[in-house]
């Protein structure tokens, strides 16, 4: 039997990112479900991720964590999906999944852990003010209709899952760049199915507890 991904994840978490791209893929995939607490920090769990967070992937005799890197590694793993650029074309592919998985996961945290940073820790900082990095992707998603350019990627994925949940959240303030961009995206078939499959391992666990 071939090797299919394992995706370790919990519906609560930046998981539902994982479970979008592996939806998009198209590829079958196993999905094994970690609770919080115990399960998430103990020693069976730390042994495929010693920071006892998910989500993490397991693909052939490999772990990949770190949400961005699972989308760009699936992206790669498979590519008759089509969700990379061309080699020579991933200059803003690349820029933008770090950009959301640096600059802006970092700066929304902040704000919404009340954390206010002095102008001088600003420049220390490895990221911007928020309004900046919002400014920055509202001005590249203001003229495209896909964030690395003409189609969807996993940058896509990872960069309108941020978007959403912030907005959702109220972390984000709503933009119509961001508006129109990620009603976009959530209306795809593979997010749509990715999302259902997730609230039904929510409401499960929910039943359990």
């Amino acid at each position: 039997m071939p090797d299919v991904p394992v995706l370790h994840t919990n519906p609560w978490s930046r998981g539902r990112i994982a479970r979008w791209m592996l939806e998009e893929v198209g590829v079958p995939y196993r999905v094994e479900i970690v609770a919080y607490g115990d399960a998430m920090k103990g020693a069976e769990y730390r042994a495929i991720n010693p920071l006892g967070k998910v989500p993490a992937l397991r693909h052939a005799g490999h772990v990949i964590t770190e949400t961005a890197a699972i989308c760009a590694y699936l992206a790669d793993a498979f590519p008759a999906a089509a969700l990379a650029p061309p080699t020579d074309r991933r200059a803003d592919y690349y820029r933008w999944l770090f950009v959301a998985a640096g600059p802006l996961e970092m700066a929304w945290t902040m704000k919404s852990f009340g954390i206010e940073l002095s102008d001088e820790q600003h420049r220390r900082a490895g990221c911007g003010r928020l309004e900046d990095v919002l400014d920055m992707l509202e001005a590249a998603l203001g003229s495209r209709e896909f964030v690395a350019g003409e189609r969807f990627t996993a940058a896509d994925v990872y960069v309108g899952s941020q978007l959403g949940f912030g907005m959702q959240f109220g972390i984000v303030a709503h933009r119509e760049a961001f508006d129109r961009y990620w009603q976009r995206l959530a209306a795809r078939p593979a997010a749509i199915r990715a999302n259902q499959l997730d609230d039904a391992d929510a409401a499960r666990l929910s039943a359990t507890h």
